[in-house]
């Protein structure tokens, strides 16, 4: 059974789905065994309480950069003898010193379809501007792997939505994490707990 530890910053919906989907025994081989929010008293640590998650608080605001906020969350997960890291909703880029310990271990989900609308300065409602302005007329999420740069590293999976035509970025972005970040997230975290993501030559491939 592998550890699953989830970090987060704020409300933590994608938490709850994890949760949802661990409970209903959609994510097979894995187990969450403790949330890390980068900031005190979010609901997030209220979900993690609820379903009797282990949690910890690590506040980016206490560290001077960077650097030493990584090596914190670092130490933490080696602590946690983490086996999967899932970044939910965790509003901080973590330095290269996490993501090449923990290279193809870390997964994150972006709200759009990568290589669209993704890189820095990309998150949020942000996103979903982007994408209404541009007039897409499909988006959706990707579920990666975390590199060293921003929404750059291999893509697992991918779900679209249309977009309508009187979509504002609110109901945009409710549309895509109902439909496809709330579905994604958990079935990503049970291809790599049962071992069935392969990288080869940098892109993940999934095993029949």
């Amino acid at each position: 059974m592998k550890n699953i530890v989830v970090l987060v910053s704020g409300g933590g919906t994608n938490l709850q789905a994890l949760i949802d989907a661990e409970h209903s025994g959609e994510i097979k081989g894995g187990k969450i065994t403790c949330v890390i929010s980068s900031k005190e008293g979010v609901f997030a640590l209220e979900r993690a309480a609820k379903a009797g998650i282990p949690s910890r608080v690590i506040p980016r605001k206490e560290y001077p950069d960077s650097l030493s906020y990584s090596k914190a969350i670092l130490a933490a997960l080696n602590e946690e003898k983490a086996d999967l890291v899932i970044l939910a909703g965790f509003m901080t880029i973590l330095d290269e010193c996490v993501t090449s310990a923990y290279a193809y271990k870390i997964i994150n989900v972006h709200p759009a379809l990568i290589p669209s609308f993704c890189g820095e300065g990309f998150y949020g409602l942000k996103v979903h501007e982007a994408a209404l302005a541009y007039g897409v007329k499909v988006s959706g999420a990707t579920i990666h792997f975390v590199n060293e740069k921003a929404d750059a590293g291999a893509i697992i999976l991918q779900g679209t939505v249309d977009v309508l035509r009187d979509d504002t970025p609110e109901v945009l972005q409710k549309r895509i994490m109902e439909n496809v970040e709330w579905k994604l997230l958990p079935k990503a975290a049970s291809l790599f707990c049962q071992d069935k993501i392969d990288i080869i030559d940098g892109k993940a491939y999934i095993k029949d």
